[in-house]
């Protein structure tokens, strides 16, 4: 029965909800750890080894806070970690980029007009390339590039650079940019896994055996921990990229993406300078406004395909398949009369400059490349078209519905 696709759909939302509340808890851990860290004071009372304090009110109680600069002089009792935010956000990231671009990979992964490939293969870049990153980062972080952290972080925004361009010659604009940022989530996770957590183990395998842990441990693990402080925001960023297709679906999408690694610099820059100063250099709003002009100028560019082009492509296999299913030309005029003033590489309706995701509803092949989202956006729902847009009717909606299940039961 096609209604499996509704189940799936909520599969998708638990799996996105499970991944939106632990980034959450991993990103917010983050940045009050660094912030943390940043607003330590010294104080000559405090014991041996302590490097500062910090004394904090939230929610009608008063926290003291002490660091030790490498560890304590013996194990404490009780010892929290802080590691599954990070791994959580990581394996439910990955759970949805597999239900959504590997599952429904012919509609979201690939895109047909740039480079024709074959859905398995498309699927072997997705999750071969996550890897990349991490090696290459990993590699550079235990060579002697350690001991110049800015050519570290220029190199590896090169590397971002890189894959930014590379993902969006292959897939689609929204699969581009959000394999970006699952790309840089994997190097934070694996941070996380391979190197904070392996050093903090040995501090405390040494604590336990009496041993005076190395200050090599805890320093690999700041400079890592650090790293990820930086490119958290804008992998946020690229996560909620898909809603917005100025940000995916012009022709500098990959610019863009690039530039927003740099407002993230800018940013935790001046928030970072605030914590350990009390005072952040106002510079950087001004260069991180700069930036995001820059980045509204290149999202102004119009894609260069037109319906002539999209009405002369040749239908992929998928696209076939719905585009000669019994009900295809009633539901293709439904849609037509319903849709295609939005969702067009034109749109007529109202002011509207852009197709809503860039999704475009005007060929045979374009409703025949959506039928999955027509079915459940138009059709067993009335979340399209809008309230306030152009009404359609119950026997349009069964029209959709008929058409899409008539694929889905053959």
């Amino acid at each position: 029965m096609y209604d499996l696709a509704v189940m799936w759909e909520w599969i998708a939302f638990s799996v996105r909800w499970l991944h939106v509340i632990t980034a959450m808890a991993w990103i917010g851990a983050s940045f009050y750890f660094i912030a943390l860290d940043l607003m330590l004071k010294p104080n000559p009372a405090l014991p041996d080894g302590a490097y500062g304090e910090e004394w904090e009110v939230h929610g009608g109680g008063f926290y003291h806070t002490v660091k030790y600069l490498v560890a304590p002089t013996r194990m404490p009792e009780h010892l929290t970690w802080h590691k599954w935010q990070s791994y959580t956000t990581w394996l439910s990231g990955a759970a949805l980029l597999m239900i959504i671009y590997w599952v429904g990979g012919e509609l979201f992964l690939l895109d047909p007009t740039k480079v024709d490939l074959a859905l398995w293969q498309g699927i072997l870049i997705s999750g071969g390339s996550l890897t990349i990153g991490w090696l290459l980062y990993d590699q550079m972080c235990k060579s002697k590039l350690s001991d110049h952290p800015t050519v570290l972080m220029l190199l590896l925004f090169v590397i971002l650079v890189i894959m930014s361009w590379g993902y969006n010659q292959i897939f689609t604009g929204r699969a581009a940019l959000l394999h970006l940022g699952a790309f840089t989530a994997t190097i934070m996770t694996a941070n996380v896994f391979f190197q904070i957590m392996p050093n903090q183990r040995i501090v405390v395998e040494d604590l336990k055996a009496g041993r005076t842990p190395d200050a090599k441990y805890g320093k690999i693990a700041k400079v890592r921990s650090t790293h990820n402080n930086y490119l958290t925001l804008p992998v946020v960023f690229l996560m909620l990229s898909n809603h917005y297709p100025l940000a995916f679906g012009t022709e500098y999408s990959w610019i863009i993406a690039s530039l927003i690694f740099l407002t993230g610099v800018t940013i935790r820059h001046y928030f970072n300078t605030m914590h350990a100063t009390g005072k952040g250099p106002h510079w950087t709003w001004a260069v991180t406004v700069l930036l995001m002009i820059v980045i509204a100028w290149l999202s102004s560019v119009r894609n260069s395909e037109t319906w002539e082009d999209a009405e002369a492509r040749e239908l992929t296999p998928y696209e076939q398949k719905y585009a000669s299913a019994a009900g295809f030309e009633e539901a293709y005029d439904t849609v037509l009369g319903n849709c295609s003033m939005c969702h067009a590489r034109e749109p007529v309706y109202g002011s509207m400059k852009w197709a809503p995701k860039k999704v475009y509803l005007e060929t045979p092949g374009d409703v025949a490349r959506q039928a999955d989202q027509i079915y459940l956006q138009a059709g067993i729902s009335h979340a399209m078209p809008p309230p306030s847009a152009v009404q359609m009717d119950e026997e349009a909606r069964e029209k959709i519905i008929a058409w899409v299940r008539e694929v889905r039961d053959q």
